[in-house]
Protein backbone atom coordinates (compact mmCIF):
# COMPACT_ATOMS: atom_id res chain seq x y z
CA UNK A 1 0.00 0.00 0.00
CA UNK A 2 1.26 3.71 -0.78
CA UNK A 3 0.71 6.49 1.04
CA UNK A 4 -0.24 9.82 -0.77
CA UNK A 5 -0.88 13.67 0.35
CA UNK A 6 -4.08 15.08 -1.72
CA UNK A 7 -4.58 18.82 -1.42
CA UNK A 8 -7.73 20.72 -2.09
CA UNK A 9 -8.90 24.36 -1.71
CA UNK A 10 -11.43 23.91 1.20
CA UNK A 11 -13.82 27.50 -0.83
CA UNK A 12 -14.29 24.65 -3.54
CA UNK A 13 -14.03 21.44 -1.61
CA UNK A 14 -13.65 20.65 1.84
CA UNK A 15 -13.32 17.79 4.82
CA UNK A 16 -16.78 18.84 6.13
CA UNK A 17 -18.02 17.85 2.41
CA UNK A 18 -16.22 14.79 2.45
CA UNK A 19 -17.54 13.98 5.42
CA UNK A 20 -21.27 14.54 4.09
CA UNK A 21 -20.48 12.94 0.49
CA UNK A 22 -18.45 9.40 1.90
CA UNK A 23 -17.45 8.70 -1.92
CA UNK A 24 -15.96 11.15 -3.98
CA UNK A 25 -14.50 11.09 -7.55
CA UNK A 26 -10.74 13.27 -7.08
CA UNK A 27 -10.51 15.62 -9.92
CA UNK A 28 -8.71 18.75 -11.27
CA UNK A 29 -5.46 17.44 -11.57
CA UNK A 30 -3.23 19.60 -14.46
CA UNK A 31 0.23 19.75 -13.25
CA UNK A 32 1.86 16.84 -14.89
CA UNK A 33 4.23 16.13 -11.53
CA UNK A 34 1.35 15.65 -9.67
CA UNK A 35 -0.62 13.55 -12.95
CA UNK A 36 2.50 11.27 -12.47
CA UNK A 37 1.77 10.60 -8.57
CA UNK A 38 -1.80 10.31 -8.98
CA UNK A 39 -1.59 7.35 -11.93
CA UNK A 40 0.65 5.49 -9.75
CA UNK A 41 -2.30 5.09 -7.16
CA UNK A 42 -3.87 1.89 -6.67
CA UNK A 43 -7.52 1.18 -5.11
CA UNK A 44 -6.46 0.47 -1.11
CA UNK A 45 -3.54 3.26 -1.03
CA UNK A 46 -4.19 5.95 1.93
CA UNK A 47 -3.91 9.58 0.93
CA UNK A 48 -3.99 12.62 3.49
CA UNK A 49 -7.05 14.80 2.73
CA UNK A 50 -5.16 18.64 3.05
CA UNK A 51 -6.69 21.72 3.15
CA UNK A 52 -4.72 24.59 1.27
CA UNK A 53 -5.72 28.46 1.12
CA UNK A 54 -6.06 29.84 4.38
CA UNK A 55 -6.34 26.41 6.57
CA UNK A 56 -2.98 24.68 5.10
CA UNK A 57 -3.10 21.46 7.00
CA UNK A 58 -3.73 17.75 7.13
CA UNK A 59 -8.09 17.27 7.82
CA UNK A 60 -7.98 13.33 7.56
CA UNK A 61 -7.84 10.17 5.28
CA UNK A 62 -9.44 8.92 2.62
CA UNK A 63 -8.66 5.50 0.38
CA UNK A 64 -8.21 5.23 -3.24
CA UNK A 65 -10.89 3.21 -4.30
CA UNK A 66 -10.40 2.74 -8.08
CA UNK A 67 -7.48 2.74 -10.34
CA UNK A 68 -6.52 6.30 -12.29
CA UNK A 69 -8.65 6.23 -15.50
CA UNK A 70 -9.04 9.34 -17.71
CA UNK A 71 -11.81 12.10 -16.14
CA UNK A 72 -13.46 12.10 -19.79
CA UNK A 73 -15.05 8.62 -18.93
CA UNK A 74 -15.94 9.68 -15.49
CA UNK A 75 -18.18 11.67 -17.47
CA UNK A 76 -17.44 15.16 -15.58
CA UNK A 77 -16.37 18.23 -16.79
CA UNK A 78 -12.85 18.42 -14.56
CA UNK A 79 -12.47 21.89 -15.43
CA UNK A 80 -9.36 21.01 -18.14
CA UNK A 81 -9.51 19.94 -21.50
CA UNK A 82 -11.19 17.10 -22.45
CA UNK A 83 -7.73 15.31 -23.11
CA UNK A 84 -6.52 11.99 -22.16
CA UNK A 85 -3.69 12.65 -19.95
CA UNK A 86 -6.01 14.43 -17.65
CA UNK A 87 -6.86 11.71 -14.78
CA UNK A 88 -8.66 10.96 -11.85
CA UNK A 89 -9.24 8.24 -8.62
CA UNK A 90 -11.91 7.36 -6.53
CA UNK A 91 -11.74 7.92 -3.11
CA UNK A 92 -13.81 7.07 -0.06
CA UNK A 93 -13.60 8.51 3.79
CA UNK A 94 -11.67 6.65 6.03
CA UNK A 95 -10.31 8.84 8.82
CA UNK A 96 -10.62 12.31 10.84
CA UNK A 97 -7.31 13.42 11.85
CA UNK A 98 -7.85 14.22 15.86
CA UNK A 99 -6.03 17.36 15.67
CA UNK A 100 -5.72 18.57 11.72
CA UNK A 101 -1.53 19.01 11.75
CA UNK A 102 -0.66 22.44 9.73
CA UNK A 103 1.93 23.34 7.47
CA UNK A 104 3.31 25.69 9.87
CA UNK A 105 3.90 22.80 12.52
CA UNK A 106 5.61 20.36 9.52
CA UNK A 107 7.78 23.37 8.40
CA UNK A 108 8.93 23.94 12.28
CA UNK A 109 10.41 20.55 12.13
CA UNK A 110 13.36 19.28 10.76
CA UNK A 111 12.36 16.16 10.38
CA UNK A 112 9.94 16.50 7.45
CA UNK A 113 12.98 18.67 5.33
CA UNK A 114 12.98 15.74 2.49
CA UNK A 115 9.29 16.05 2.57
CA UNK A 116 7.61 17.15 -0.55
CA UNK A 117 4.74 19.51 1.30
CA UNK A 118 7.42 21.96 2.35
CA UNK A 119 9.55 21.63 -0.54
CA UNK A 120 6.86 21.91 -3.46
CA UNK A 121 3.80 24.14 -2.35
CA UNK A 122 1.91 23.80 -5.70
CA UNK A 123 2.61 19.89 -5.94
CA UNK A 124 -1.22 18.80 -5.74
CA UNK A 125 -0.51 15.10 -5.41
CA UNK A 126 2.22 13.69 -3.78
CA UNK A 127 4.24 10.44 -1.90
CA UNK A 128 4.49 10.20 1.36
CA UNK A 129 6.83 7.79 3.25
CA UNK A 130 5.97 5.38 5.69
CA UNK A 131 7.93 7.14 8.33
CA UNK A 132 6.38 10.34 7.69
CA UNK A 133 2.78 9.36 7.48
CA UNK A 134 3.26 7.92 10.87
CA UNK A 135 4.63 11.21 12.41
CA UNK A 136 2.25 12.93 11.04
CA UNK A 137 -0.55 10.51 12.54
CA UNK A 138 1.38 11.01 16.09
CA UNK A 139 1.76 14.65 15.39
CA UNK A 140 -2.38 14.91 15.01
CA UNK A 141 -3.27 12.90 18.19
CA UNK A 142 -4.25 10.12 16.23
CA UNK A 143 -7.02 8.95 14.12
CA UNK A 144 -10.34 8.80 14.43
CA UNK A 145 -13.15 6.55 12.07
CA UNK A 146 -15.70 8.73 10.60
Amino acid sequence: MARWLFKTEPSNYSWDMMVKDRNIRWTDIGNNWALKFLRQCEPGDNAFFYHTGNDRCIMGIVEVTSMPYPHYEAGCDCGVDKEEKYAVVDVKIKEKINSPVTLKEIKADSFFEDFHLPKYGRLSVMPVSKEIWEKLIEMGEGTTSV
